[in-house]
């Protein structure tokens, strides 16, 4: 399996992403309402939503800071039945997503312990891998806030004066992006992008490498049209006798072409077909969202 490529982003890079987008998940929680339902996530409410990324959020928190070698203590659904009450559940969100920002800055490039994805070190596997999972249940507290009549309002406006300031500085600023006002959430193409790698080339190609990747009865190409910002192509081949996924182009029976944003928010199921430009049989695309199955270990 080819290691990610996590270029430009590097770890500094991903815990400021982290920390905005934990920020904007916590803003579009409390417009929500922690009763509304999420229509992304079918079955759950906005308080399963920061039980479950405040869970995981502190299960990482213990692999960085703790060392730890594997998997353990309590799972899921156990704190999915806990957990604290409503009236302290969006504090202890905050607290969690706090304190792995804080594990993943302060931690040291050799910093050891377990991950269950191939990436340059378990630093940056982390730091990568929590950037999107908040970002992509950012996008559920925004879905939420928006079904509930409670638009993103400021959190639409371009990156923010502290991030700016810190560009200039050369400090790696936060490109998670912006809440787009009105029709949902878009990221930076450089971290989009990022995100369907990750999916791709860490998920997917664990799961061929495991056997159980059904595939998609057909080949399907990625391509992100965002130029220098956040181009980049894949192709996954369903070959029954030689599945497998890689960077780069080829013969295709669907291309899926966009924006990267788009892209990455429709991979993960949290946006629709028609926001990219799908040729060929479309059905090879509407198969992946079914086929692939994403597990932490």
């Amino acid at each position: 399996m080819a290691q990610p490529a996590y270029a430009p982003f590097n770890v500094p890079g991903y815990v400021l992403a982290l920390r905005r987008q934990g920020e904007l998940l916590a803003g579009a929680a409390q417009r929500a309402g922690l009763a509304t339902e999420v229509p992304s996530c079918p079955g759950w409410a906005v308080r399963d939503l920061l039980k479950h990324t405040g869970y995981v959020h502190r299960w990482a928190t213990g692999f960085v800071a703790e060392g730890l070698a594997s998997p353990a203590g309590a799972s899921e659904q156990e704190i999915l039945g806990q957990g604290p009450a409503d009236a302290e559940l969006p504090e202890w969100f905050r607290e969690g997503h706090a304190a792995l920002v804080r594990a993943l800055g302060a931690a040291g490039p050799d910093t050891n312990c377990w991950a269950f994805l191939a990436a340059p070190s378990p630093l940056a596997f982390w730091a990568r891998r929590q950037a999107h999972e908040t970002a992509i249940h950012r996008v559920d507290a925004e879905r939420a806030a928006g079904a509930a009549g409670q638009p993103a309002g400021t959190a639409g406006q371009p990156v923010g004066a502290a991030e700016q300031r810190a560009s200039a500085a050369g400090q790696p600023a936060s490109t998670a992006g912006p809440a787009a006002p009105g029709n949902g959430t878009s990221f930076e193409p450089a971290f989009a992008a990022d995100g369907v790698d990750e999916l791709l080339m860490g998920f997917l190609a664990r799961n061929i490498q495991r056997g159980s990747w059904a595939g998609l009865g057909g080949s399907l190409a990625i391509h992100a049209d965002d130029g220098t910002a956040g181009g980049a192509d894949w192709l996954i081949v369903s070959d029954p006798d030689a599945p497998g996924v890689s960077r780069g182009t080829g013969r295709a029976d669907c291309t899926a072409a966009g924006p990267a944003s788009d892209l990455y928010l429709m991979l993960w199921n949290r946006g629709p077909m028609d926001q990219v430009r799908v040729t060929g049989d479309p059905a090879i695309l509407a198969a992946f969202g079914r086929a692939l199955q994403i597990t932490w270990s």
